[in-house]
């Protein structure tokens, strides 16, 4: 039997310096996959809510690069809230999992790095057909 994977808060090396500080990220490293995409999220309006959908295969690690905004992970049976604020820590979320994004605040920015390039077919948009096909055993779909 395989091991549920959860998502995780990760913190990032910082580098502390008087001219400004420095984080970074670096793929099987700090995240545990080879970035096959990046995107960000910003300008978003008051009370909007991001996301609203599982993957069947990708993987993401998202970072609130200024700002702050709440990330919801569902797994089927219990969801978690985790507060992003602070550039040197991100959110691995693993494949599999709901995730929406809610409470941002004026001019944040979310960077999220992908596992997988855009495919509209590994998107699953419905929650319920989510809950029918989520393994709680494999945290697979």
């Amino acid at each position: 039997m395989n091991k549920i994977r959860k998502a995780s808060l990760i913190e990032l090396p910082k580098f502390l310096d008087k001219r400004g500080n420095l984080s970074f990220i670096e793929e099987f490293n700090q995240i545990p996959f080879s970035i096959a995409r990046s995107y960000w999220i910003y300008d978003v309006p008051g009370g909007e809510i991001r996301g609203g959908h599982a993957y069947r295969e990708n993987e993401e690690f998202i970072v609130a690069l200024s700002g702050s905004f709440d990330i919801l992970i569902d797994n089927g049976e219990e969801v978690q809230r985790f507060h992003l604020n602070r550039s040197y820590y991100g959110l691995y979320i693993p494949k599999g999992l709901w995730r929406s994004m809610e409470n941002f605040s004026t001019n944040s920015l979310a960077l999220v790095l992908a596992s997988t390039p855009y495919t509209p077919e590994d998107y699953i948009y419905n929650y319920t057909e989510f809950k029918k096909t989520y393994d709680k055993e494999t945290n697979s779909l």
